[in-house]
């Protein structure tokens, strides 16, 4: 029996998943910050893509497409982003940030921030290197 027949290895992930999601929530509320986690992530993949589609940013996002719909439905009506008809292909939209959402983005970043870096207090550079690896291994043999 190996270390990963032993270890609810799957759990300890899911865990730490949910509480870090919870502390970057706490943080964003408690800077009156009008985003959920989800908005975040979306519209944090929309700023260095200007013009991303749909479904590119549901693949960079791990989101499914009625997440990604519900969550753009949801930023377009605070102003955070618009959606406009791709030129090349009617049926796709492309989405960029407004100059809310642009101002948005800038706030919920240093909160985002000073979350990750109070998360990997006491860790080092090569602890990072060692998780990243870890994941990826465990991404690819599930894959």
């Amino acid at each position: 029996m190996t270390h990963s027949d032993k270890r609810a290895y799957f759990f300890k992930i899911d865990s730490t998943i949910k509480r870090i999601r919870s502390f970057m929530q706490k943080n964003l509320t408690e800077a009156q910050i009008d985003l959920t986690v989800d908005q975040w992530v979306v519209l944090d993949h929309i700023m260095p893509n200007v013009g991303i589609s749909q479904n590119e940013l549901g693949a960079l996002t791990c989101k499914d497409a009625p997440t990604v719909t519900r969550i753009l439905d949801i930023l377009v009506k605070k102003e955070f982003i618009v959606r406009k008809m791709s030129v090349s292909d009617r049926r796709k939209f492309i989405l960029e940030l407004t100059p809310l959402g642009k101002d948005l983005h800038k706030k919920a970043f240093a909160i985002i921030a000073k979350g990750r870096k109070k998360s990997w207090e006491n860790l080092s550079d090569k602890d990072y290197e060692d998780l990243v690896r870890i994941m990826d291994t465990i991404y690819a043999n599930v894959d």
